[in-house]
């Protein structure tokens, strides 16, 4: 006589509605846990905001590219000397305005100058003017925005009056008015004019973040707990406010690049002997016609240079922007 048939633990959990989506969850839970992607970790823990950002960013060909354009720049513009072994400043007139010749690719320009080496050593100038303008604007930016956002009442209601009158101010003519009579025979006038003028953007930014932020659960519970207020501003809200900071920051950095240009063919950003690439474009647009040469290759490195930040901070804001995910 057969045996009765005697259903083991899974099929009969199996056979209910409650034990299939039991069976079910658990067998999803075990594929994603054995995937190890998601959101996660090398041991399964979620990964942090940075480092999510950064598994993104490392897989994008745009920030790689614009990257390594960037670390390229700043190696030149530390040891120009790497790849432009002539003088900037060692000029031939009789060579002045002639084209390609060999070991001097990019001609000479119209003082019988290397273009190709003052074409380097301009990178210099320009990075360092950009690199100090973006981190003097979001260092005062970021602690202005930070403090108005958290305390709030009169202090908020005169720095968001003083952004509005910044804010009004034009750039180029704010340039032209106080570098006229600042003379910018080094590169901290210029960086201190667009810090002058640049912080209001990065307090906007850092204020409203703060004030977003500081209405989270989180803060609510650390202040019940009795924390002070400047361990929820550093500890707590800081770290969930600075990512857009960074965001607008980094686009802005090849911004002032661009300004440091146009203020120096102006004639009032810097000045000769500084090698920069607005001094070069400003001298070359009279012999555009005759030398091209003279201005294609200071505004190719100039175009190319902002191109590869504003790519970064393009890229960094995807990866930073929770909603874009």
């Amino acid at each position: 006589m057969p045996e009765p048939h005697v259903p083991d633990d899974r099929s009969a959990i199996a056979s209910t509605g409650a034990g299939g989506a039991t069976d079910l969850a658990m067998s999803e839970g075990a594929t994603l846990e054995g995937s190890g992607s998601g959101g996660q970790g090398p041991e399964g823990k979620p990964r942090s905001l940075w480092s999510d950002a950064w598994h993104d960013l490392r897989r994008k060909p745009v920030f790689i590219i614009s990257s390594l354009i960037i670390l390229f720049l700043i190696v030149i513009s530390i040891w120009p000397q790497l790849i432009a072994s002539g003088n900037p400043l060692s000029c031939d007139l009789s060579k002045a305005q002639q084209g390609s010749q060999p070991g001097h690719p990019f001609g000479f320009n119209g003082q019988g100058c290397d273009v190709y080496t003052r074409t380097v050593y301009g990178a210099r100038a320009s990075v360092t003017v950009g690199v100090c303008a973006t981190l003097g604007v979001a260092i005062v930016g970021s602690v202005l925005g930070g403090l108005a956002g958290f305390f709030g009442g009169g202090w908020d209601a005169v720095l968001s009056r003083l952004t509005d009158v910044f804010f009004a101010i034009p750039v180029v003519l704010g340039g032209l008015v106080l570098l006229s009579v600042v003379k910018a025979d080094t590169v901290w006038p210029v960086v201190g004019f667009m810090v002058l003028l640049g912080w209001p953007q990065i307090y906007r930014i850092a204020r409203g973040s703060v004030i977003t932020a500081k209405q989270n659960d989180y803060v609510q519970a650390a202040r019940a707990l009795g924390a002070s207020n400047s361990r929820m501003l550093l500890r707590h809200i800081t770290p969930n406010a600075v990512a857009p900071v960074i965001v607008v920051a980094t686009i802005a950095l090849g911004t002032y690049i661009a300004l440091e240009a146009t203020l120096s063919y102006l004639g009032v950003g810097l000045r000769p002997p500084t090698v920069s690439w607005g001094i070069d474009i400003s001298s070359a647009s009279a012999y555009v016609r005759n030398a091209p040469h003279m201005l294609l290759w200071p505004a190719g490195a100039l175009a190319v240079t902002v191109l590869a930040f504003i790519m970064l901070g393009d890229a960094v804001r995807d990866a930073l922007d929770p909603k874009l995910r």
